[in-house]
């Protein structure tokens, strides 16, 4: 769903979200930006979720409220846990192309400590076609970026992948065409999948990316940045934000 431009970005395309929650759990939507400065996201609040970013082509500068500080290139991707509350600014050096997702956290882990994790090309282990940033492929494995697990896996050719059964996920083609599973993906595409396929063919000359999680049966209140249970926590986290007590102190 193209978004068009506006102050921060050239442009903007929403790639996943318009579904309705209860569709896409646990993830709440994909953003795809392009831009350049003088655009960029100046210093912003975020609770109750966790991004990943993805930074496709270009340099991406980030700063928190913390003091923390990185500048992700092509190929890196950043963790960021907001939790209880988070500041921060993400910066382009020149013209740069993310994906942003918001994953969204349960109840219980809303109100988590913040933390951040810079996941460097280089360091991502491959299965064959398969880049593991997150998850399992074949013998390979890595590590959740986040708190709450998900999968993050690139796939540039042809490969089978098996997906955990209670896992609903989705395939973005960011290049080419792809069969998965004998369902024709062209550029730009997304194909989902629900818990219980678990297991997904690829062919085709591509390249794609695959989100899975496993669903979380909540509520979900989103205003802004902030994505609670209720609407009461919605305006706490206002209330919090206006008075300086939304991140930890100290």
């Amino acid at each position: 769903m193209p978004q068009g431009a506006n102050s921060q970005v050239q442009m903007k395309q929403l790639v996943i979200g318009a579904e309705g929650y209860e569709k896409t759990s646990p993830f709440l939507f994909l953003s795809e930006d392009w831009f350049a400065p003088p655009g960029g996201f100046e210093t912003h609040p975020h609770r109750g979720i966790q991004t990943v970013t993805i930074v496709l082509e270009g340099t991406l500068e980030h700063k928190d409220h913390t003091g923390a500080h990185g500048i992700l290139n092509a190929g890196d991707v950043q963790w960021m846990t907001a939790g209880q509350g988070v500041l921060h600014s993400e910066m382009p050096k020149g013209q740069v192309h993310t994906l942003q997702l918001w994953l969204n956290l349960p109840a219980k882990m809303k109100m988590i400590p913040a933390r951040y994790q810079d996941q460097r090309l280089k360091d991502v282990p491959t299965n064959g076609e398969v880049r593991v940033y997150a998850g399992k492929s074949g013998n390979v494995e890595h590590g959740h970026g986040s708190d709450y697990p998900m999968w993050l896996l690139e796939i540039r050719g042809p490969a089978e992948q098996e997906m955990p059964a209670s896992y609903r996920g989705f395939v973005y083609v960011l290049e080419g065409n792809a069969e998965v599973s004998g369902r024709v993906l062209r550029k730009g595409d997304v194909g989902w999948f629900e818990p219980g396929d678990g297991h997904l063919s690829f062919r085709g000359d591509f390249r794609a990316l695959v989100f899975a999680g496993e669903p979380i049966d909540e509520p979900v209140v989103a205003y802004g940045p902030f994505v609670m249970n209720t609407r009461q926590e919605i305006v706490q986290a206002f209330e919090d934000y206006q008075a300086g007590r939304l991140v930890a102190q100290g």
